[in-house]
């Protein structure tokens, strides 16, 4: 890997003001908890070559080549509300970049290696759990299409860390094309220094957005296709049941990537105020809040970004103001074209959205598994409206799902709708398999009694959520009765 790894990456030539260089602290007796072949494989590399040693201890944060210039990146955040006036990766650290088959640079980042300058209180270790977590939480998300970070391996150490409890640590190799942040741009803001922030938009326009370069407004253009991508990413969050759990503009990508995996959780029984963050006390990142917390966190992008639109105050939030009063209309389109791609729908019509929240309405009236109902739905047919179709056994009350049902055949009639197309149509969007936290909390049980397969097994069903897979009818089953019990926090 050290012949792979371009050091130092492109975001090191910035400038020490937008990071701090760092020394990984080693980890212990390190070994291999589990590596992602197919990332693996698009970078050139074989699984068996991180058996090897040098290259488990240039993971495992032990090694460090004289080429290499460890960096942690400095950025600002709003956490729940509230302005921190600096963070930074507080256990995370970047080797460099490493080049795909296809010639994208993809920065390569250690997270758990130990403390950097901005670690405040905390020890930056991260543990096996919270790593399995994020492991399997990006390459899930890889798999149903959405845009994220990627997770290359685990590597683990019977070193002993505190969290709630005593746990091991362990070492996640995760890759993004950039790791930048809303928060990398208010850090600068907030301290009134207005030339890193055009650096910044730069640097990401010379590398991340060469088309917009050659607009009027290069940096109006930028923030515009940011808006433009996290109202996509929100819509697809949405579709398919995802919480984050922790959406600080810390946590908010640059690149319209899903980022930083913690106290995430897909939707089980439908429930729009669903909180999968037990440290959210006031509910602030519910999941039906999520859309307009992207918002927020925009308008907080748009501040931040304020003195690269114009040099006249008042003309620079005009300018702003005009792009964010896009996030809504750019997010519906989204969010209605995936509802009716769920609902197997070809044409848009004006009662699509009474379709759309009829069901979820009784859905959530219900207690119906969401996966489980709009998977289930494509089996729906036409001619009997519904009366043999399986998603009716995902209610309790069948006539509440049969009086929908009515309506909902009389929509599929009118656009001439052929149930097998649909069918095929409905299981390419309604994935079978998502990662349930009680699938994720086996895996990671099994993982701290040292067996480690899985946490492989979920990785490759995961990469095809869309498929049947026969043979593995089980990871789409109603979750247990204990998996209610399973608490996700910030230390998660």
């Amino acid at each position: 890997m050290d012949t792979l790894l371009k050091t130092p990456g492109r975001f090191s030539c910035l400038g020490e003001a937008f990071y701090s260089h760092v020394t990984p602290e080693p980890l212990p007796d390190p070994y291999l908890v589990s590596v992602n072949e197919s990332l693996a494989g698009e970078l050139g590399l074989d699984a068996q070559h991180f058996r090897d040693k040098a290259t488990l201890e240039l993971l495992a944060g032990n090694r460090v080549t004289d080429q290499m210039q460890p960096l942690s990146m400095l950025y600002a955040g709003h956490q729940f509300g509230h302005f921190v006036p600096q963070l930074g990766d507080g256990r995370a650290l970047m080797l460099g970049e490493l080049r795909d088959r296809h010639g994208a640079l993809w920065e390569l980042q250690l997270k758990g290696a130990g403390m950097t300058l901005y670690s405040r209180s905390g020890d930056g270790r991260a543990v096996l759990r919270s790593t399995i977590r994020e492991y399997l939480g990006s390459e899930a998300m890889h798999g149903l299409g959405i845009p994220t970070t990627r997770a290359l391996c685990i590597v683990g150490s019977d070193e002993e860390v505190y969290r709630e409890q005593i746990e091991t640590a362990a070492v996640l190799a995760r890759l993004a094309p950039s790791h930048l942040r809303f928060g990398s741009f208010e850090v600068f803001y907030y301290r009134d220094q207005h030339e890193p922030l055009q650096v910044l938009g730069d640097y990401l326009l010379a590398h991340h957005y060469p088309a917009l370069r050659d607009e009027e407004n290069p940096y109006l253009a930028l923030f515009r296709e940011v808006v433009s991508r996290t109202a996509r990413l929100l819509a697809q969050w949405q579709l398919v049941g995802f919480a984050h759990g922790v959406l600080n503009t810390d946590n908010m990508s640059m690149l319209g990537l899903t980022l930083d995996y913690g106290p995430y959780g897909f939707l089980d029984a439908y429930d729009p105020g669903f909180i999968c963050n037990h440290s959210d006390h006031e509910g602030r990142y519910a999941f039906d809040r999520q859309p307009a917390i992207g918002r927020w966190n925009l308008t907080c992008l748009a501040q931040a970004m304020l003195p690269l639109f114009a040099e006249e105050a008042e003309r620079a939030v005009e300018m702003a103001q005009d792009a964010l009063d896009a996030y809504e209309s750019a997010f519906m389109d989204c969010y209605s074209q995936g509802m009716r791609a769920k609902l197997g729908l070809t044409v848009r019509r004006e009662e699509d959205h009474r379709l759309v929240t009829g069901l979820l309405d009784i859905m959530k009236g219900q207690a119906a598994d969401y996966t489980r109902t709009f998977r289930a739905l494509a089996d729906f047919r036409t001619e009997d409206e519904g009366a043999s179709c399986p998603a009716a056994d995902e209610f309790r009350d069948r006539d509440a799902f049969r009086a929908w049902a009515k309506g909902y055949a009389a929509r599929l009639r009118g656009e001439g709708s052929q149930d097998e197309a649909r069918r095929r149509a409905m299981n390419r969007v309604n994935p079978k398999y998502v990662l349930r936290n009680y699938l994720a909390q086996q895996a990671i049980a099994q993982a701290q009694n040292g067996h480690y397969g899985e946490i492989e097994r979920l990785r490759k069903l995961l990469a095809h959520p869309f498929d049947e897979q026969p043979g593995n009818q089980a990871y789409a089953a109603v979750p247990p009765d204990w998996a209610d019990s399973i608490s996700v926090s910030c230390s998660s």
